[in-house]
């Protein structure tokens, strides 16, 4: 049993490029954890849930695996006898 099972390709496609726009937002520094800032009525916080790159890298590949994506073939070798 998969996390995705019941997903249509469709969706599955349209989550592989959030996840990969989110990771894009990771390394380029635009995904932030929390933003404090004060104001004349008092400060103010806002937080937001943000994943590791590692973690976003692990679930595009298990996305492109559902998808069949990015399955690489085994080396061709000779055989002599």
């Amino acid at each position: 049993m998969s996390l995705f099972d019941g997903m249509t390709r469709d969706q599955l496609a349209a989550a592989l490029a959030s996840a990969q726009l989110a990771l894009i937002d990771l390394q380029s520094g635009k995904a932030f954890s929390s933003l404090s800032y004060t104001q004349g009525d008092g400060s103010k916080s806002v937080s937001r849930r943000v994943t590791s790159i590692g973690d976003a890298t692990a679930l595009i590949l298990q996305l492109q695996a559902a998808l069949g994506i990015g399955r690489r073939r085994r080396a061709i070798r000779m055989i002599y006898s």
